[in-house]
This record gives structure tokens, sequence and C-alpha cells, in this order.
């Protein structure tokens, strides 16, 4: 079974975020991480290659120091990896990174793909689903568990979170599926795996090694969403305090807050 995995290298919220003049994060001055659903993904797949023996290759799309993230999968028992990197894919948006990404994974043989739900320095999870309308797969969002690989008809079968409870769901393989935090269980990196992923070699592709995908469709000037306004965290101001209010009369004061604001 092969399985690409799709990660991301993200701001580490911890060490402060900065911003480009044009709106943009400005990556390449901050501390990052690998993100953390994308993680879960990873060692969802490092489950499933430990239960059914598969091939693992992590994709990332980002600066070249990406290459961290990518060595720390393999660190962990991922097989492969690939780092997809060009100046022409710069300032891409939700519709441009997964048109890249996608080229990118026509070049691999996959069964499943397992990405993040969402990345923590957009929370949009919509370049997931993108990718699998682009590569024309089904697509299984929000799993919380794989309950079972068919190898032999093909198909998978997850857990899908749903409001306050889950879906079973089957789905053919090739799939895609998108990863929450709870889809895989803490997983570190070995010192054995750490010198083997120091020495392990990255593929490295550019925009001219994407596959079916349009100039027009790429980079900042291929993405439709477009920041208006970026800025730090504003904080909320002081609230207002009551006093002297009996319970009836503290309830109609709320109430009548609540339809003052429109919330009721």
């Amino acid at each position: 079974m092969k399985i690409v995995v799709c990660i991301k290298q993200v701001p580490d919220t911890k060490g402060g975020v900065q911003f480009n003049p044009d709106g943009t994060l400005n990556r390449a001055a901050m501390l990052t991480i690998m993100n953390p659903d994308d993680k879960a993904g990873l060692e969802a797949a490092l489950a499933i290659k430990e239960k059914y023996g598969a091939e693992i290759t992590v994709v990332t799309m980002g600066l070249p120091k990406a290459d961290d993230i990518l060595r720390e999968a393999m660190a962990m028992g991922a097989d492969k990896a690939v780092l997809l990197t060009d100046r022409r894919l710069g300032g891409s948006d939700t519709w441009a990174t997964s048109q890249a990404v996608a080229g990118a994974i026509r070049n691999l043989d996959y069964d499943l793909i397992i990405t993040g739900r969402q990345a923590i320095d957009g929370d949009t999870a919509q370049v997931g689903p993108q990718i699998s309308e682009h590569l024309g797969i089904p697509v299984i969002s929000y799993a919380q568990k794989i309950v079972d690989i068919d190898e032999q008809a093909r198909t998978i079968t997850v857990e899908r979170q749903f409001d306050d409870r889950y879906m079973v769901v089957k789905a053919s393989l090739p799939c895609l599926v998108t990863a929450l935090a709870d889809l895989g269980e803490n997983l570190y990196m070995t010192p054995g795996g750490i010198f083997d992923a120091v020495d392990a070699d990255v593929t490295v592709w550019g925009r001219d090694d994407l596959k079916d995908v349009l100039d027009e469709n790429i980079g900042l000037a291929g993405s439709p969403t477009q920041i208006a306004k970026a800025s730090d965290k504003v904080r909320k101001g002081k609230g207002e305090t009551v006093k002297d209010l009996g319970p009836a009369e503290a309830v109609d004061y709320i109430v009548g807050k609540l339809m003052e604001k429109h919330v009721i």
C-alpha cells in the first residue's frame, strides 16, 4: 500500500507571528513546527504501515527550510519525502496551494492520501478537500479513527466526527482523508531514525515539476483570496460591572443585553 501524507511547516505561535507589508506571513522570520493535525495524519499513516504494511511519502510545499519537518517525519518512520519549493508558488492561498500540491501528487503512486483537517496558521480546512477535487478522488473529512482498510476490495472505513456523534463512512480507494488530532497516537522520533533522516535524500521539486497545473492557478497571482488587512490580536476592553440587582432583575438585564446584541 502506498500512502501520501501532506504536511505543513507552520509558525510556532508561542514565538510570535510576523507579517510582510502585503499582509502575508513572514515565514522566514518565525520559529516553526509541524502542523499538529498533519502530525496526527502522519501518526495514523505510521499505524497503518505497522498493521497492514505500507510505503509512506511525505509531501510539503514551502520555503527550503521546510526540509526540517520532512526529516522529522522520516525520523518518525516515513520512507520518502518531497519538498515543493519555488518562488513562483509564493503567496498562494488555499486554491493555489491545493493546485500545486495536487500537481506534485500526480507524479506519485498512491492508494491513500492523508492531510490534516486544517493548519493553525490559516484554519480554513479547505486544502485537503480541494486536493481531492483536483485529483478526482473521494474525500472523508474530520476523520477521528480509521476502522478498517480492505486492500482486496480497495475500500477504507473511517469514523468521521459529526457534531456530538460520529458517522461510519466507507469509501473506495484511492481516497483522501483529513485528520483530526484524535486520529493519531503520539509518536516521536527515534535516535536511529534521527541519524537515518539526517543522511536521507529529500526530493526537491519546483513549478516545472507540477503535472497538469496552469500558471494562472498558482502563486499570489493565481490566488482568488487576497488579504485585505492583517493585525495582531486586539485585547478586549474592560467589561461592564452591574451591582445590586435581584435575581429577577439580573435575568431581565442579561436578556435585554442579549436582545440588544441580537444574540436572541
